[in-house]
């Protein structure tokens, strides 16, 4: 059977709260679990310790039986300790989309625009003189 330590979403609408639970992965997301492990609640501030607590000692009896952390859950166990940083990289997270590059272009030929119409009076002063 594959195991999963993955989030059930509980809460009302707009109101998210999760339950971090151990389940089969072949069970749908709220679905039927087999333990619950902790809680996360992403309305409190993030560096409010109610914000995740999880039963380390039940997490790490899973992950012994083979148990595969789902990525949300692995970095609440990273943050935890728990488990090694994993090295993430995403090259493109920083790079600007298709609009806001075009915006950026049209920003930088104005610019050029303005300053060539401003140094075309200059010249024409220079060349009087």
């Amino acid at each position: 059977m594959a195991m999963k330590i993955r989030l059930a979403r509980g809460g009302s609408k707009k109101r998210p709260f999760y339950a971090i639970v151990a389940a089969d992965s072949r069970m749908p997301r709220d679905g039927r679990f087999i333990e619950k492990l902790g809680t996360y609640n992403p309305m409190l501030p993030k560096d409010s310790e109610e914000r995740v607590k999880m039963d380390i000692e039940r997490v790490k009896y899973w992950l012994g039986q083979g148990a595969q952390p789902t990525d949300r859950v692995s970095r609440m166990l990273e943050a935890a300790g728990e488990l090694p940083k994993k090295d993430r990289s995403n090259p493109k997270k920083g790079t600007p989309g298709k609009a806001a590059q075009a915006r950026i272009e049209e920003k930088a030929a104005k610019a050029a625009a303005a300053a060539e119409a401003a140094a075309a009076p200059a010249e024409e002063a220079a060349a009087q003189e």
